[in-house]
């Protein structure tokens, strides 16, 4: 089941309605939902009352998980997993635990375990309650001390092995980029809020067999394929990990690497899933992160996908240019460039193709007289 505490980006029922995919995506069932107004003086995350009432539910549906849409400090887990006697998860875990289940390659699959990590070593007194649940005295509290000081101890020395391995990593890629600055061509990377097709318009532009899936988080690790711009000049386009409302810290840390690949990008492709309810607020969040990651004043363009969806009457590429402006107005927050796309019915490309190429020529001109001057 899940719980819902303070209003985020997202609206209550918006917030609920993504934590239930993203727990879906875990491989849950979700069998009841409860939200409270956030009070941030209650010790346990949830009033006393709130507790009650989510133990009943646990019980009617013999529930063995709750998800909480926050992130919860050590001290409520463990007031709440002592209270309800099931395991508690907040929002933070499972998106990492998603992507656990989606990592591949060796680098995917080293952020995660650092993410991992670093989620786990403040929480690891709750590893051991079951000995202070035994009492005071001999054989009891030292022993548990010396455990948790041990697994701090191993753990450490874990992240630093992490860590090293993801320098290295960072390393190659810094060497490829350099690679692609001496060949003089331009990058482009495809950004957007998680499932919002960045990979089936990667596809449809570059012809490669990125993997296609309907789940959050379906692509972890950065690819980069190289493409044809209408001109005929080549391009480099990369697709990369999906945004979502509250991202956890320690993953935006332990991708360092692959958002990397954004900050060396010349130009960024905001992917939005126009038929998404709340697509202007996930728009607002990919841009929010982006401030935060350092890149707000990167240059920027805007495909509008889903498009055949959008507008179900339209029958061909042509349609889409008949389409009336409403559908797109909310979701230019700085009046950027626009593209309307289908990324499924490969429509639009050669019209964002175009946006693309128009938006490097301005940059480079930009950097042109920059130099001049």
């Amino acid at each position: 089941m899940e719980v819902r505490g303070h209003l985020g980006p997202l609206r209550l029922e918006d917030s609920l309605a993504e934590l239930a995919q993203l727990a879906s995506t875990a491989g849950a069932q979700v069998v009841g939902v409860i939200s409270q107004r956030q009070n941030r003086r209650v010790r346990a995350y949830l009033g006393k009352g709130k507790i009650e009432e989510i133990a009943e539910i646990v019980r009617q549906q013999d529930a063995d998980t709750v998800i909480l849409d926050d992130e919860l400090t050590p001290t409520q887990q463990r007031v709440l997993e002592n209270a309800l006697t099931v395991k508690i998860i907040d929002r933070t875990a499972l998106i990492i635990d998603i992507f656990a289940r989606h990592a591949i390659t060796k680098e995917g699959h080293l952020q995660v375990e650092l993410a991992q990590h670093e989620y786990l070593l403040p929480r690891l007194a709750g590893q051991w309650s079951h000995l202070e649940r035994l009492g005071g005295g001999i054989g009891t509290r030292g022993p548990g001390e010396t455990q948790i000081e041990t697994d701090r101890r191993l753990i450490r020395g874990r992240l630093k092995r992490l860590q090293q391995g993801l320098e290295q990593v960072r390393t190659h890629r810094a060497l490829y980029r350099q690679r692609r600055k001496e060949q003089s061509l331009p990058v482009v990377a495809l950004i957007g809020y998680t499932n919002a097709g960045k990979s089936t318009l990667f596809n449809a532009i570059t012809r490669a067999d990125t993997l296609v899936r309907n789940i959050l988080f379906a692509t972890l690790d950065p690819i980069t394929r190289r493409g044809r711009l209408p001109s005929g000049d080549a391009v480099l386009l990369t697709d990369t990990v999906g945004f979502i409302s509250k991202l956890p810290h320690a993953l935006v840390a332990a991708f360092r690497a692959t958002l990397e690949e954004l900050s060396d990008a010349d130009l960024l492709v905001h992917v939005v899933d126009v038929t998404h309810p709340n697509a202007g607020e996930q728009a607002e969040v990919v841009e929010q992160t982006l401030e935060e990651m350092g890149l707000g004043g990167k240059p920027i363009i805007l495909a509008l996908n889903k498009m055949d969806v959008a507008l179900p009457h339209a029958r061909s590429e042509a349609d889409l240019a008949q389409a009336a402006a409403p559908v797109w107005d909310d979701l230019r927050p700085r009046d950027l460039p626009t593209a309307l796309v289908s990324a499924t019915k490969g429509w639009g490309t050669k019209g964002l193709l175009e946006v693309v190429e128009r938006a490097l020529q301005s940059e480079k001109a930009k950097g042109v007289h920059a130099v001049k001057a």
